[in-house]
């Protein structure tokens, strides 16, 4: 192990690169099986008043949506991680990747709760 910086530099072996590698593929596919499934019982779930159903319906797939997205831009973490050269690299990587994480989950929530409002809304009956 030689210094660089004065930070350790190791070299990640190709053993583990390639374990990791298809670990990553395995929960890939049972990431999708799960996805499916949820997508399933989403689809199924049905039976409120219509304004709020609407309502629900759009929160639900929104939900949906950013946990496919999140999910996604989690794995190509990993694949970019898996890939680093060294302790700098992993490092760099991490902090960009929880920087654009927290930007994209502060805008999730924003319009999750702007959409969740509407809901609410348009369950209260009007008053007379």
């Amino acid at each position: 192990m030689d210094m660089k910086d004065g930070i350790p530099h190791f070299e990640v072996p190709a053993e583990l690169r390639a374990m990791t590698e298809k670990n990553m593929e395995q929960a890939r596919a049972a990431f999708n099986a799960f996805m499916s499934a949820a997508q399933q019982a989403l689809s199924q779930f049905e039976g409120h008043a219509k304004a709020v159903q609407a309502g629900a319906k759009d929160v639900s797939e929104k939900a949906m949506s950013y946990a496919e997205r999140n999910v996604a831009n989690t794995f190509a973490f990993a694949d970019r991680l898996v890939k680093a050269k060294d302790i700098q690299q992993v490092i760099a990587l991490q902090t960009e990747f929880a920087q654009a994480q927290m930007k994209e989950l502060a805008a999730q929530a924003k319009e999750l709760g702007d959409a969740a409002s509407k809901i609410a809304m348009k369950s209260v009956p009007p008053k007379s």
